[in-house]
């Protein structure tokens, strides 16, 4: 009987090796996000019209949907525009930047959710410290990049050929 041992996945995103793929992501991303928090509290804006109709024909109990409307709207563009076939929120798409596993495959829309939930509750409990993790790391990463093992990159495909 033999057992077949898959190859270990090598890591795609080198930076000493493509250095060309992490520059300005750090100032971009920040950018990205402020696009990324305008769409969101747009879309919050649209649902809470919905949801106050939803309310009026439900008599009140619609209402209910208020108290997780922002959360829930958030949660749902990470999970499927980062988690989508561009691997990018439209503000980081805007900056020209994508997300990749380490071993450069797209994130899906469960680790895409995953990793909102916890660049969210790092903020809440690490606020100065999040930013501390980007300069000091080589990749320019989040902690919450570094516990989920992904990665920014510029999106260039002209940049660099991997």
């Amino acid at each position: 009987m033999t057992i077949d041992i898959p190859a270990p996945r090598v890591d795609r995103y080198d930076p000493l090796s493509h250095p060309a793929l992490f520059e300005g992501v750090r100032t971009r991303r920040i950018f990205a996000f402020f696009i990324d928090v305008i769409a969101i509290a747009v879309l919050t804006v649209f649902f809470g019209i919905l949801v106050f109709f939803l309310g009026i024909f439900t008599f009140g109990l619609g209402f209910l949907l208020y108290a997780i409307l922002w959360q829930t709207v958030a949660l749902a563009y990470a999970a499927f525009t980062l988690g989508g076939p561009n691997a990018a929120t439209p503000g980081m798409r805007a900056m020209g930047l994508e997300m990749r596993l380490w071993h450069g495959e797209r994130p899906y829309p469960l680790l895409a959710a995953m990793h909102s939930l916890l660049f969210w509750f790092s903020v809440t409990v690490l606020t100065p410290l999040v930013l501390v993790f980007s300069l000091l790391s080589d990749r320019k990463r989040l902690l919450h990049d570094l516990i989920l093992g992904t990665v920014v990159i510029n999106s260039d495909r002209n940049s660099v050929a991997i």
